[in-house]
């Protein structure tokens, strides 16, 4: 497909998400705090497979970059109060407030807009890096608040639910996403050789999820995963 349709499609299917999830919200046919991990979850998954309409030409992964570029600089927006945009709001933050906006879901939109740039489809790096994110630090806040169980010793917020649920849930988009590339050829390694480097990264994501940091894990968890995937890959 030629880039540009490629890019236009891209940001058309992942506003059409966003918007979708803004308007359930808005609705209060889902409440805020679960459509912003709704987003957070399903958001990367669509825009890595999205990936797979470029063509390899060295200006396509700086075109599918511009798809979270202009949506962080929306948000930026918005969380300045420069841009009124109420259903966002009410997506994307836990309280309603539009700042809000400026610290997670901004950081979001930077390490999507960095690990494209940086890894492309050249590598499983950055894939399983946004996968961890997406799959692993979304399904955390879902998990650790519906199922009972124990607190972490050294992080009170956080859950046994919840940590296991980063480790499950990063593995498991990891996994799909790279069979996906695996069969579609852009790989050549076999599916199963990724499951232990998967293994490792998604181990070293749940245990830094898991200190007691606020409002940056999509910061923290994105770059150990990084940091791993580079040495097990």
């Amino acid at each position: 497909m030629n880039n540009i349709l490629a890019t236009v499609i891209t940001l058309a299917i992942a506003i059409g998400f966003l918007r979708l999830m803004d308007f359930f919200a808005q609705r209060g046919w889902i409440e805020s705090r679960l459509s912003r991990k709704l987003i957070h979850i399903g958001t990367g998954p669509i825009f890595v497979l999205c990936w797979l309409m470029f063509k390899d030409t060295p200006e396509a992964r700086w075109l599918a970059a511009l798809v979270p570029l202009m949506i962080v600089a929306q948000f930026a927006l918005v969380g300045l109060g420069i841009m009124k945009d109420e259903a966002a709001v009410q997506a994307m933050s836990r309280n309603g407030n539009a700042r809000e906006i400026l610290r997670g879901p901004l950081y979001y939109g930077i390490a999507f807009v960095v690990l494209t740039v940086a890894f492309w489809k050249t590598s499983p790096i950055g894939i399983t890096a946004l996968m961890m994110m997406c799959g692993g630090d979304g399904l955390a806040d879902i998990v650790g608040r519906r199922i009972p169980s124990p607190k972490l010793p050294w992080s009170r917020d956080k859950s046994v639910a919840g940590s296991l649920s980063v480790f499950v849930g990063g593995w498991v988009l990891a996994a799909i996403i790279l069979f996906v590339y695996v069969s579609m050829g852009v790989f050549a390694v076999p599916s199963i050789g990724y499951f232990l480097p998967i293994t490792l990264v998604a181990l070293a994501g749940t245990l830094v999820e898991s200190l007691p940091f606020k409002d940056v894990d999509n910061i923290t968890v994105t770059l150990i995963s990084v940091i791993v995937g580079w040495f097990v890959f």
